[in-house]
């Protein structure tokens, strides 16, 4: 890739990725309840996650899915229903809930599914990869490395920013902070998801 196109790739996905959102929220979250170590596994759920977004925006199914009315809207209300569930179990304090909660012990398969679904259940990682990924391609160069190089850098930005709201999480929640301070952090990062659902709600496959 030209290297100042690579650059501006560079620039657009960590701008994108650094921007609060549900998967930041649950980075934030399993690392502050989990631990560092632990957390990773959500990290890497939601990094698989835009694996896969990636490859099928590479590959040209993304623009299919997009195009149906169907498949897109399927996506988005799965999305939508999943955060909601999220956002109310964080504000209530429910089981199964993303919510903060000093020493949790879920396991990292569940952590590993709660990253992958809430970052695939979100249309507007899907609209991004399929609007910016042509952006940045030379189809005058050999496309494979290209898109090699694009997609290895987006697992980088993910892994190391997602990395850095649950080291955060984790060690504000670990300096002493009192209880109803965590209550009312969950309330707020509950409020947050139900929000993001809220807007999710008006993301339309014509937004491409």
């Amino acid at each position: 890739m030209d290297i100042s196109v690579f650059w501006l790739f560079f620039g657009a996905t960590l701008a994108v990725v650094c921007s609060p959102g549900p998967a930041a929220i649950c980075a934030a979250s399993q690392g502050a309840g989990n631990g560092l170590s632990k957390a990773w596994s959500g990290i890497t759920g939601i990094a698989f996650a835009n694996v896969v977004y990636f490859a099928l925006s590479a590959t040209g199914i993304a623009a299919l899915i997009i195009a149906s009315h169907q498949i897109f809207n399927l996506i988005k209300w799965v999305g939508v229903i999943y955060l909601v569930y999220l956002g109310a179990g964080a504000i209530l304090g429910t089981a199964g809930g993303l919510k903060i909660e000093r020493g949790a012990s879920m396991s990292r398969r569940k952590l590993f599914l709660q990253g992958f679904i809430v970052e695939f259940a979100n249309p507007k990682a899907l609209l991004y990869f399929a609007a910016i990924l042509p952006q940045f391609i030379n189809p005058t160069d050999p496309i494979l490395p290209q898109i090699l190089i694009m997609g290895g850098v987006t697992v980088v930005i993910d892994l190391s920013v997602y990395t850095g709201y649950a080291y955060l999480a984790h060690r504000f929640i670990n300096s002493g902070v009192k209880q109803r301070m965590v209550k009312a952090i969950n309330v707020i990062a509950g409020s947050a998801l139900l929000f993001a659902a809220f807007k999710m709600t008006w993301v339309t496959n014509a937004a491409v």
